[in-house]
């Protein structure tokens, strides 16, 4: 029997458009353009589909077409595709910068609040420290002290990326354990990013964790 329980977030719309219109609708690395008009052909291909509503379907659509990936795909001498992934108009010059421009705006908008978010936890009170306990007795105060611990060398900081800034095919190095590791770039999103490992392992992992 066909499932038809109804779909219940965006994300599960758009992994079910990848589903459907695999030439059209691509799951991960840089999205292709989408035909102007799209979401009216979607509605009519999917009209007696009761897993989709046409409210969540354009809620999903919406998110897929603000996502970083999506902005990313919109370039110069780029076709818009239709449902099926045939080629239409060729983006003009003004939808180009109006993308690169959201891109910028969005990235903006989330490394500013975590930038408040950081600020926020080093502003925070530290806890007073607990005196030491007192000693015993004076018998114990005339022994010798123990030898002062030598402090602990310190490598060079590591250069954090500025996020802003990645780009899909970039070379990095992930923090993993005490040591980076090299890795390339696959998928910058507005949470993390997906990077392969030399080994051909891939990762998702946070701006954190990423070093130059």
């Amino acid at each position: 029997m066909e499932n038809t329980e109804k779909l219940k977030n965006s994300k599960e719309i758009v992994a079910y458009l990848v589903e459907k219109f695999p030439a059209c609708f691509i799951a991960e690395g840089e999205a292709k353009p989408l035909k102007i008009g799209i979401f009216q052909d979607l509605a009519a291909r999917l009209a007696d589909d009761e897993r989709v509503s046409k409210t969540m379907l354009r809620s999903a659509l919406r998110q897929y077409t603000s996502s970083w990936r999506y902005l990313h795909g919109l370039k110069a001498g780029q076709a818009r595709v239709d449902l099926d992934g045939n080629p239409g108009e060729v983006l003009t010059e003004e939808h180009i910068e109006h993308a690169k421009q959201a891109l910028k705006e969005s990235k903006e908008r989330v490394f500013a609040s975590r930038r408040t978010n950081t600020k926020e936890k080093e502003d925070k009170p530290k806890q007073p420290r607990r005196p030491a306990p007192r000693k015993a007795d004076a018998a114990r105060s005339d022994k010798p002290k123990a030898a002062p611990k030598a402090a602990p060398v310190t490598e060079a900081p590591l250069v954090k990326v500025d996020a802003a800034t990645l780009k899909v095919d970039q070379g990095v190095r992930v923090v993993l354990g005490k040591n980076p590791v090299p890795a390339t770039i696959k998928e910058v999103t507005k949470d993390d990013v997906q990077v392969q490992l030399q080994t051909g392992m891939m990762l998702r992992v946070k701006f954190e964790h990423l070093v130059l």
